[in-house]
């Protein structure tokens, strides 16, 4: 084997490791949002699992129920945009600004 593919399969070992670790972090990485006003809270982690839910009553009308779901999905959608936004960056610095498919 040469020595430049030799470097090559070790640059490409290195970025494997370190995008596994990455993987494994994912689960520590949290963001947090707010919807209604701070009417409903979320926190995600980078495994997209809710962490947290907060709901304080007066956001609870029994009348317009479709108003409270719909203030859980904009916190819920907001929180994970922001969670994977943090994880891609962090991808990024990983492989160089490669963008590879199906990891964040």
């Amino acid at each position: 084997m040469s020595k430049g593919l030799a470097s090559i399969m070790k640059q490409a070992q290195m970025i494997q490791n370190k995008m596994a670790k990455l993987q494994e972090e994912a689960a520590l990485k949290t963001a947090e949002s707010t919807s209604g006003g701070g009417a409903v809270a979320v926190t995600v982690n980078g495994k997209n699992e809710i962490i947290s839910l907060s709901i304080k009553k007066e956001a609870v009308d029994p009348e317009d129920v479709e108003m409270l779901q719909d203030l859980i999905i904009a916190a819920i959608n907001d929180a994970l945009k922001k969670v994977h936004a943090e994880l891609s960056d962090e991808m990024s610095k990983i492989t160089g600004g490669m963008s590879i498919p199906g990891l964040f």
